[in-house]
């Protein structure tokens, strides 16, 4: 690995140079008449995928191609959740692997990525929701992933600022996975760029890709604004605009592009040290090392591929917020953002080959696109290298939805009627 490794030395080294010694963080190169395999994307999934790709599996001479800056879409543009408290067997294996993996991701990347493992904290209101959540903390503890349920007079200790006695959402409980918690986004890019860069992987910005070229049903690079680029394999992580990337190539896939926003407040102090969910509407929070209350809710109710959202979803999540936590009201709004959700059928990712030979698809990813980032990554590289699934990514065939191997984890798929 060509990088140079960041510690306490170097920071001293530098501190005393004026910090005039350190190099960027990754290359810009030129691209390569031809690369082994080229990643269409350059968010948190494909970054991941190229630095393991790189490190596990020894394939090095790979391109990165993001149409736009590195950091500047939904890995930029989300709430910094990461959890595996999930409920079906096809999901429980794939993000308790993830979780595994940000567990020691710094170590792995020479970076930090600000891992905060404060725990998150699923509000229950009624008797048969603490049911449904008991019955997911035993799914969740039978495949080794940590659970507990938490009742009131617990959860009125921990998070005193909840509103326990409306009396149109009382507050029974809570499900929580300790092991939970938040991880700076801007720095997950950073750090598996300059890490995939580090290993010889060319990371290449403002390269739009505007076609495939395919022969007798096998792909043979792809054409971008900065020309024709030849590949023996091509994997797709476009994240919201995987649709029209693949329809290039001849492919419909099964998804739906929504906007997901984000919001944060003015910065204030410690408020909340742990990431809480309302379970009476779709809220959750929590709160960022500059003291702004970070949270979201649901997609916004139509297709769209434009990074900004509505009125109304913003104001069903300010009400949201309200009815579990009234406190927040005296806080100013700082600011709001949208990220594209490719919206599977199902609610679940989709990690698998294509019919075009030698062509790899990585979408669906929903609202669990950030917290999925190093197993996706990593389960992508595998099927890339191996051209068979990651053991933890088997269920996430593309022709499940034809074959009815569905994975129903919520049962609302990409519908916005049923968020």
């Amino acid at each position: 690995m060509s990088t140079d490794r960041y510690s306490i030395f170097s920071l001293l080294r530098e501190t005393l140079r004026g910090h005039t010694g350190w190099k960027p963080a990754w290359r810009s190169p030129e691209p390569k008449p031809h690369y082994d395999v080229v990643i269409v994307g350059g968010g948190g999934h494909g970054l991941a995928t190229a630095h393991y790709l790189a490190k596990t599996y020894g394939v090095r001479n790979v391109a990165v191609l993001e149409k736009g800056w590195i950091g500047g879409g939904n890995v930029g543009r989300n709430t910094t959740i990461v959890r595996s408290n999930y409920l079906l067997p096809g999901n429980i294996p794939f993000y308790e692997h993830s979780m595994k993996l940000w567990e020691g991701l710094e170590q792995d990347l020479n970076y930090n990525a600000m891992v905060s493992q404060r725990g998150i904290l699923n509000l229950f209101h009624s008797d048969g929701q603490r049911d449904a959540y008991a019955r997911r903390g035993n799914a969740m503890r039978m495949h080794g992933v940590d659970a507990e349920l938490v009742d009131a007079p617990e959860l009125k200790r921990i998070l005193p600022m909840l509103d326990f006695d409306n009396a149109r959402f009382p507050i029974k409980g809570a499900l929580r996975q300790k092991r939970a918690g938040t991880v700076r986004h801007d720095a997950v890019a950073w750090g598996y760029a300059r890490s995939a860069d580090g290993f010889g992987v060319d990371i290449i910005q403002n390269c739009e890709v505007t076609g495939f070229r395919i022969e007798d049903g096998r792909i043979e690079g792809v054409e971008t604004s900065r020309g024709f680029v030849g590949a023996s394999k091509v994997g797709l992580a476009c994240a919201g605009n995987s649709s029209r990337v693949a329809a290039m190539a001849g492919l419909r896939l099964p998804i739906e592009s929504h906007a997901l926003q984000a919001f944060v407040s003015e910065g204030i102090k410690p408020f909340i040290d742990t990431v809480c969910t309302f379970g009476a509407g779709h809220f959750y929070v929590s709160q960022s090392d500059k003291g702004g209350l970070v949270f979201g809710g649901d997609i916004d109710g139509y297709n769209s591929y434009a990074q900004r959202g509505n009125l109304p979803t913003v104001e069903d999540v300010l009400e949201s917020g309200m009815a579990v936590m009234p406190a927040i009201g005296r806080v100013k709004l700082l600011r709001s953002w949208g990220g594209i959700m490719d919206m599977s059928m199902d609610g679940s990712p989709i990690i698998d080959t294509t019919p075009v030979e030698g062509l790899y698809l990585n979408a669906g990813w929903c609202y669990g696109g950030f917290k999925a980032t190093p197993a996706s990554g990593d389960s992508f590289a595998h099927l890339i290298a191996k051209d068979a699934p990651h053991p933890v990514a088997t269920a996430y065939r593309l022709d499940r939805f034809a074959t009815g191997r569905t994975i129903d984890e919520k049962g609302v798929g990409a519908q916005p009627n049923l968020h």
